[in-house]
């Protein structure tokens, strides 16, 4: 007979995972795989315990794991990507050029911007970050700017589009599970979002200029360019293929296809464009492309990619998502919220019990998705409530969620950048400036009141009298 979860009982694992992570990855310097697997072993121990049958606590693991399954198909076509991309060369002219129009002092609002546009147009930050952002990090690591502040300007960037965006999955997720329609949702976040964006733009454009005083060697980026020119045919109609992504994607063709075009397209590129064989393009596919030249930032950049590359982040997605479909599905993830509603009493409370609520998921669960889908459940009667529109909780979702998901590194998304970008959440955390701006702005909005918008009177009766007539 399975008993009922107390908080005590609920947080155990949680405690467990967050002590583990700690030693695993501070201490010893570890992959956070392990300590997700010992949360995981926990927590199911304890729905055993509990009454759970053990074929119910495989479920609830299955669960999780179909919940990523659209997630690490797009991971497994982004290492193709990236292969395929800078084996035909597309890297390689998307940085010649980008060498060439950008400045240093400018370029960290630069990449910003057009990360915000892309993502925007095609409502992917994954996908912005795995093939825009991978030429990003070449130019400004080229420039000699720090790969930690690049890697930060290009998040920036691509999660205000992916929140920002109507074809973003997050954003629809937002919407729909509260019950908002998707514009009058997008139009809410514009409060936290726009402004948030604007001091990410501010902080981006003064630490460029440091870079613009220090001499920034004009020689040293000729290298680069000929070191480029060397070793790939530089052409503008290279930049075709990326293009031709971004506006199938545009025009509501679904990631996955629109990809295996850009990869198809890649790949054809490299034999007959760059003059590589079929097997060095299969081999870019599968392992990544490897390069030497003797230029240390162009090797570091160039020699990665393939379907091997995104295996970690493969496995560190399945194995969190295991650890959040068991504290879901066995009703841990409930407990907690729930002891947490009862501090929440006012409109202000709920909001920031929300947002603070989508951070620790992120953090313990390990996964976006979840970190807006639990919450999102859990807070829905709480706001009805408080007599505050939907539009609320969709965007504390958003705020909360979509955004914090990059600064764990055992978060999915935290693993995904560091496959595509090379750079780990803790070097870029201080640099992901929108990320941490908007939750904070939204707390200060919920603190005071500002853009939060109640339900007319006549709604709220309506709302009561049905829950009591329920």
């Amino acid at each position: 007979m399975k008993k009922q979860i107390s908080f005590s009982i609920a947080m155990i694992p949680v405690l467990v995972t967050i002590t583990v992570m700690a030693l695993t990855i501070v201490v010893l310097e570890q992959s956070p795989h392990i300590p997700l697997i010992v949360g995981t072993t926990v927590a199911a121990l304890i729905a055993w315990r509990l009454g759970f049958t053990w074929r119910e606590i495989e479920e609830a693991m299955y669960k999780g794991i179909r919940l990523a399954l659209p997630a690490v198909v797009i991971i497994m076509l982004v290492g193709l990507t990236i292969g395929a991309w800078i084996g035909g060369g597309i890297v390689a002219t998307m940085i010649y050029y980008g060498l060439k129009l950008l400045t240093p002092s400018l370029f960290l609002v630069s990449i910003t911007i057009i990360c915000a546009v892309v993502s925007l147009a095609i409502g992917s930050s994954w996908s912005t970050m795995g093939t825009i952002g991978v030429a990003g990090m070449g130019i400004g690591m080229s420039m000699g700017i720090p790969a930690p502040m690049v890697a930060g300007a290009i998040i920036s960037g691509s999660y205000f589009g992916d929140k920002m965006s109507p074809l973003s999955d997050t954003t629809n997720l937002a919407s729909g599970l509260t019950n908002t329609d998707l514009f009058v949702h997008i139009r809410h976040m514009l409060y936290t979002t726009i402004p948030g964006l604007l001091i990410a733009l501010g902080v981006y454009a003064f630490l460029g200029r440091n870079f613009g005083n220090k001499q920034v060697k004009a020689e040293e980026i000729e290298q680069t360019l000929t070191v480029l020119q060397q070793h790939f045919v530089i052409s503008p109609f290279l930049l075709l293929i990326p293009l031709l992504v971004i506006v199938l994607v545009a025009r509501k063709v679904p990631a996955i296809p629109a990809l295996i075009v850009g990869i198809v397209l890649g790949f054809l590129a490299q034999i007959f464009i760059q003059g590589g064989s079929v097997a060095s393009a299969v081999q870019a596919l599968q392992s990544g492309f490897s390069i030497e030249t003797g230029n240390k930032v162009v090797d570091d950049l160039f020699n990665r990619g393939g379907l091997e590359s995104m295996m970690y982040t493969v496995s560190m997605t399945l194995v969190a998502m295991t650890f959040g479909g068991v504290l879901e599905h066995t009703g841990m993830l409930e407990a907690i919220v729930k002891q947490i509603l009862k501090l929440a009493k006012t409109a202000k409370g709920v909001v920031t019990s929300t947002i603070f609520s989508c951070v620790a998921t992120n953090a313990t669960c390990s996964e976006q998705y979840i970190s807006i889908v639990i919450p999102s459940r859990m807070y829905a009667n709480a706001y009805k409530e408080q007599g505050l529109h939907s539009k609320n909780l969709s965007r504390a979702l958003e705020d909360g969620g979509t955004l914090t998901s990059v600064f764990f590194p055992w978060n999915t998304c935290g693993v995904f950048i560091l496959g595509t970008l090379g750079v780990h959440a803790f070097d870029y955390a201080p640099y992901a400036i929108l990320n941490f701006i908007v939750p904070t702005i939204s707390i200060l909005y919920a603190l005071t009141g500002f853009s939060i918008e109640k339900l007319p009177p006549s709604e709220v009766s309506a709302q009561k009298n049905a829950h009591m007539n329920a």
